[in-house]
């Protein structure tokens, strides 16, 4: 994937974030999950950059991007916070308004994003969530042991900091390894890359504050949305691993509904990790949704 995409750096609240940007036509951001990197998207990204001016970000804590000292309030990772970030990238490339294609953690970013700034964003396309509220106030015993990260990093420091130091390659090998498609699913090469990022200094901690920031400022950020009533407007599409979790614990197009007017989706035959597992599924729903 880096043979066509070129790299840069943009600066944002003292916060460096590592981009790669390739390809003409409309511009499409895309938003990585945990506990990866922007090179999650190396067997789609290519394809799309043939229709779209494709921009890869690294969020903050995460692969090459900074991982800025945090607060009390988790503030420097709040979905909020890095929804400002994706906008500054896009602004740096010359982007103001730009079509979405996220997953996971960057799927959550992504949805603050919609909802912070709506006049930027004018498609997104989701990829295996539900929305953070939801899931949380529907967590049942099998979400709780399947996704047993979400409640292992919340915990206060130093412990989850210090058992993911311990053994960074180790962590990434066990929540993405145990899910539905195995290490089988991920390159060598991929894999190698989130190993070597979980490994930089300060991804532990980056790590455990973007889950403590969505188990707290976040909820209350997004409580704040259901009370006033606010909706996305944008078209938006959900596609979820039909061998995944999220699809078995909770009605994904339905609470997607609740927070959104325009919402489409379906189950694609692969588990969590979607554009690795299922990469030409995924393709084909991006060219059908998405405006190029």
């Amino acid at each position: 994937m880096r043979e066509g995409f070129r790299t840069q750096r943009v600066e944002r609240a003292g916060v460096s974030l590592h981009t790669r940007v390739a390809g003409e036509g409309p511009p499409l951001l895309l938003l990585h999950g945990h506990p990866q990197t922007q090179a999650m998207w190396h067997r789609v990204a290519p394809a799309l950059a043939q229709r779209f001016t494709v921009v890869l970000m690294d969020l903050r804590g995460y692969g090459d991007s900074g991982r800025p000292a945090s607060d009390a309030q988790h503030g420097p990772y709040t979905k909020r916070e890095m929804a400002l970030d994706a906008l500054a990238v896009m602004a740096a490339h010359g982007h103001a308004r730009f079509q979405v294609l996220a997953h996971d953690r960057g799927a959550r970013v992504a949805h603050r994003l919609a909802a912070d700034h709506p006049a930027a964003v004018e498609r997104l396309m989701l990829l295996d969530i539900a929305p953070t509220l939801a899931m949380y106030e529907g967590t049942g015993e099998a979400f709780a042991r399947a996704y047993w990260h979400w409640f292992f990093l919340i915990q206060p420091p130093p412990l989850p900091e210090a058992l993911i130091e311990s053994d960074p390659a180790r962590y990434v090998r066990s929540v993405m390894g145990k899910r539905h498609a195995g290490l089988a699913a991920f390159a060598p090469e991929a894999l190698a890359e989130y190993e070597r990022c979980a490994a930089i200094p300060g991804t532990a901690a980056a790590i455990c504050e973007d889950y403590r920031a969505s188990a707290t400022t976040d909820l209350a950020h997004d409580r704040a949305d259901r009370e006033q009533g606010l909706r996305l407007a944008q078209p938006l599409r959900v596609l979820w691993g039909q061998e995944g979790v999220v699809g078995r614990c909770f009605d994904v197009l339905a609470l997607w509904r609740e927070r959104a007017l325009d919402v489409s989706g379906r189950a694609l035959p692969c588990g969590h990790y979607i554009a690795e597992e299922a990469p030409e599924p995924l393709l084909a729903e991006t060219f059908d949704f998405f405006r190029s």
